[in-house]
């Protein structure tokens, strides 16, 4: 038995639509609307919030970084606090760390928990089997991959037919196979059942308890909420909508929903735009393979006219950390010429400056090419692969002054 402060490691998903990542806070009030238990807590926005909050909690208590990325424990974003002078303390220090570029605006202080054992409870939705797939693992606080590879009987797993629904009978299968301790099974079978009630009433993509603990009093608690919900249900759920508001803290992200453009921030420094989630993945590939480390997911849209490249193009340069732009388009239903005239437009109305290589291929790319190759700046550069055109924004970037 331990008391202790954890970080989650949380199954990590791909899209390709868009989707709203909550914060853990916001993710445990969803699990409490369907009665799965979670440790009171509260959201601070300063050092002295949160030193109130931990008066009004009492007792021990843990300061939580609120970013939408895993690490926070390994980065020194949770950390356990005994008064509420450390509590303030530790606010302080957590409060605007940069978390794998993610910025920390607020805090989650709750009740510190005495920790028996931990699982791994989640549901997703297998878009192989098409299917929702409901995952348990008696082997809590790891990265469910890693626990896949290494102890595969820790892992149980079942894919629920959406017609008939999650019954206690899938529970109970999941329970034994997962071999959780017999203490905290029948906690464990209730959860599962609530956690698969959130997956389908708030049309979520992801739910995720890691660690769900067994406490030295018996009871079952989500100590961690992973939410993801599919952006096109939102209007469905004016409640959640409003959350998307505040969840978009990163300045990037708000622009691009402004802007209507599918985005999602990473650590690296070579911007990606591409038309196509398929594409884009691709990309973001190729560019590790070269040595890179991308900055971003964007996807214009299979369908992306010279406007919506412009509206892209300045979610990207607005970003501080991109030293060089890769553009790879395929001209489909987007004609190359078109997305020419559009970066082009772009860069006399943003000014940019730092290096940008672009590959066209497909619809008119002979003319998209020579449009750059006679109208563009000097630091606009065309190539023919995507293997030669991620090389290229490597070595840009890498002798680009950090």
């Amino acid at each position: 038995m331990a008391l202790r402060a954890r970080g989650a490691h949380c199954l990590v998903t791909t899209s390709q639509g868009r989707r709203l990542d909550l914060f853990e806070y916001q993710g445990k009030q969803l699990f409490a609307r369907h009665g799965i238990p979670v440790p009171s807590g509260e959201v601070a926005e300063t050092p002295e919030a949160a030193r109130a909050a931990a008066e009004r909690i009492g007792g021990t208590v843990v300061v939580k970084a609120q970013v939408q990325i895993g690490g926070r424990g390994k980065a020194g974003g949770i950390q356990l606090a005994s008064t509420p002078d450390e509590a303030e303390l530790h606010a302080r220090n957590i409060l605007g760390m940069d978390i794998r570029g993610h910025i920390v605006h607020q805090v989650w202080v709750e009740a510190a928990s005495e920790i028996v054992k931990e699982y791994y409870a989640s549901v997703t939705f297998d878009r192989g089997e098409k299917k929702p797939l409901v995952m348990l693992s008696a082997a809590g606080g790891m990265d469910i991959e890693e626990v896949a590879a290494t102890q595969p009987e820790k892992l149980a797993t079942v894919h629920v037919d959406p017609l008939t629904g999650f019954q206690a009978h899938h529970a109970r299968w999941l329970v034994y196979h997962a071999g959780i301790d017999a203490g905290a099974q029948a906690g464990v079978v209730k959860i599962l059942q609530q956690l698969y009630q959130a997956f389908t009433e708030f049309d979520t993509m992801l739910v995720e308890i890691n660690p769900l603990i067994w406490t030295a009093t018996g009871d079952v608690v989500a100590l961690d909420a992973k939410v993801t919900i599919d952006n096109n249900s939102l209007y469905r759920h004016p409640d959640l909508l409003e959350m998307q508001l505040s969840v978009t803290e990163d300045p990037q992200e708000r622009l691009a929903q402004e802007k209507g453009v599918t985005y999602v921030k990473l650590d690296g420094d070579v911007g990606i735009l591409g038309n196509g989630a398929g594409l884009v993945m691709s990309t973001l590939d190729v560019v590790a393979l070269a040595g890179g480390r991308p900055a971003n997911f964007l996807d214009a849209g299979g369908g992306s006219k010279a406007d919506e490249v412009v509206a892209a193009l300045e979610v990207l340069l607005s970003d501080p950390k991109v030293k060089v732009l890769l553009i790879n388009i395929f001209g489909g239903i987007t004609r190359c010429d078109e997305v020419a005239n559009g970066l082009l437009t772009a860069l006399d109305n943003l000014g940019a400056t730092l290096p940008i290589v672009v590959r066209l291929d497909g619809t008119n790319e002979d003319e998209g090419r020579k449009i750059i190759a006679e109208q563009a700046p000097p630091n606009v550069v065309v190539e023919a692969t995507m293997l030669s055109a991620a090389q290229r924004a490597v070595e840009l970037a890498k002798g680009v002054p950090a």
